[in-house]
């Protein structure tokens, strides 16, 4: 891999980020082969995929159903965030033992740290990159390395067509000039700003500063700092930045990593109150937990300020599940005595608008209740529902921890042999055992081309007394897995109406009859 750097004019700016990525992260994590078309999805659309995945025309981004169409042999895993978090401790923990001691975790697979000092250590940026490249590749990883004047700007060059952008020293301003308005991460001001003629990041930077803050507001002037190449938020160099820490001490010390995961909620709750008392908020976040043996183990999160109390517990419980995994925290050899959040990189909040019409409860009022139900009844006492997979309907609705972040890798619309509409009222849990009969009193059957021995007449439910058929519809097939011996699954599905108005879905399994659902 090759570096280019071009000669930096004099002066040092006050932060120099350089940016580390390793490539597809959720498909290593996921144990996938690069050599077969793999893609990890979330909220219907491809959030990464393998080489051979974009050799055959799928992309970033692509929906699903597009995606599919382009490779019908495309493998679809769902995303699994605690699995990359999990995956990616030990790089860090290798990058810290041969690069530098301090690292902010971007997101799993993309760290920043400060360049200067190893850059220094090195022998130069370029040396440093080279560096990294060796020792992620020595452990068969695949990455590459971008540095800017700020973190925003590393990232975006780590992604730049000429791998391994080194941005020079002072020109990070000309580096995102070119690039659209889009990539500020910002939909609201990504939306505004084009109307207005302005479309790139040069153009942003080039208005007056006072009159995008008093035209815009606070965040969109932070945004102008991002695109000027600064730092969004300045930092805090005066050494007395106060301290809004938050710590939770277990007398005795805590061997299950439950009950420290239900207590980082109300941690989090409790920090995110302080900072809004404050008007502040927390460009990073460091997680750290005691433990019994004397030693303490941190992990520094990129914030900046835009992660919800629910998204900070969502993170300290990736972290402590991924400390477990690596053997790093031992809780039978030595329990947790204490967990700690530290925010840092503290500057003036932007505020948030409460809401003025519709709910009457909002949505952090929400959070917070459910956070408290669950740190004292369990982590899985409030749970949401949510579309999901599936061919039956009680397959396409799933219970999902509330606070906990659950991709949908095939929802409504995207399964053949789906059930049509009308949809049942009531779906039971546990299929009830029913026997179907012919007119003479014989057990109905479904035949391997998925036809119906004899008509149905009668239904017998629970044992309970049989009921006339006056209809029925289908029988569907369903064959699942059938790769896989140990998990195929082979049933016929049918709807029956009964004389007594009600209307029934049942499948037949390995000879048997059940019902699954009720219409009416």
């Amino acid at each position: 891999m090759s570096y280019r750097c071009v000669p930096s004019p004099r002066g040092e700016p006050d932060v120099r980020a350089l940016v580390i990525w390793a490539m597809d992260w959720p498909v290593v994590a996921a144990g996938a082969d690069h050599d077969e078309p793999v893609a990890i999805i979330t909220r219907e659309r491809v959030m990464a995929c393998s080489k051979e995945a974009r050799r055959r025309g799928v992309k970033r981004g692509m929906r699903v159903r597009q995606a599919s169409g382009r490779c019908p042999q495309l493998k679809l895993l769902d995303r699994d965030p605690e699995g990359e978090v999990r995956g990616f401790e030990p790089v860090l923990r290798l990058l810290e033992k041969r690069i530098a001691p301090h690292m902010e975790v971007l997101r799993p697979g993309l760290v920043a740290l400060p360049a200067r000092g190893p850059a220094r250590y090195f022998g130069g940026e370029s040396a440093l990159a080279e560096q990294i490249t060796t020792v992620l590749t020595e452990a068969g990883i695949e990455a590459r390395t971008g540095a800017a004047d700020s973190v925003f700007a590393a990232a975006l060059a780590v992604r730049a067509p000429q791998a391994g952008q080194l941005v020079p020293v002072g020109r990070t301003a000309a580096f995102l000039a070119p690039y659209p308005v889009g990539v500020l991460g910002r939909p609201r001001l990504s939306q505004l700003l084009p109307r207005l003629g302005i479309t790139t990041l040069g153009a942003f930077a080039a208005l007056h500063g006072e009159r995008v803050l008093a035209r815009f507001g606070q965040d969109a002037a932070a945004a102008q700092r991002t695109a000027q190449g600064l730092e969004a938020r300045p930092l805090n160099v005066s050494g007395a930045e106060p301290d809004y820490s938050v710590t939770r001490a277990f007398e005795p010390a805590e061997d299950n990593l439950e009950p420290v995961a239900f207590i980082a909620k109300a941690l989090a709750e409790q920090l995110h109150a302080g900072l809004a008392r404050a008007s502040a908020v927390a460009a990073r976040l460091q997680v750290e937990v005691a433990l019994a043996n004397g030693l303490r183990l941190s992990r520094l999160w990129r914030h900046e300020g835009r992660l919800s109390a629910l998204a900070v517990a969502e993170r300290v419980r990736w972290q402590i599940a991924a400390w477990a995994e690596t053997g790093q925290l031992d809780t039978a050899a030595a329990g947790i005595t204490a967990l700690r959040l530290v925010p840092e990189g503290l500057s003036a909040a932007t505020g948030r608008q409460p809401l003025l019409f519709g709910p009457r409860i909002a949505p952090q009022e929400l959070e917070h209740t459910a956070g408290q139900l669950q740190a004292m009844l369990g982590h899985r006492a409030v749970v949401r529902q949510e579309l999901a997979g599936g061919r039956g309907p009680g397959e396409r609705v799933v219970a999902i921890p509330y606070g906990d972040a659950r991709s949908r890798p095939w929802v409504e619309g995207t399964w053949p042999g789906r059930l049509p509409a009308p949809h049942p009222a009531v779906v039971y849990p546990t299929p009830r055992p029913a026997d179907l009969l012919a007119a003479d009193g014989s057990p109905v059957s479904v035949s391997g081309r998925a036809l119906l021995s004899r008509p149905p007449a009668a239904l017998s439910v629970d044992g309970a007394g049989p009921v006339a058929v006056t209809g029925w519809s289908g029988p569907w097939p369903v064959l699942e897995d059938w790769w896989i011996p140990a998990r195929a699954r082979r049933l016929a599905r049918l709807q029956v109406v009964c004389a007594d108005g009600r209307a029934w879905l049942l499948h037949i399994r390995d000879g048997r009859w059940a019902v699954e659902a009720l219409y009416g």
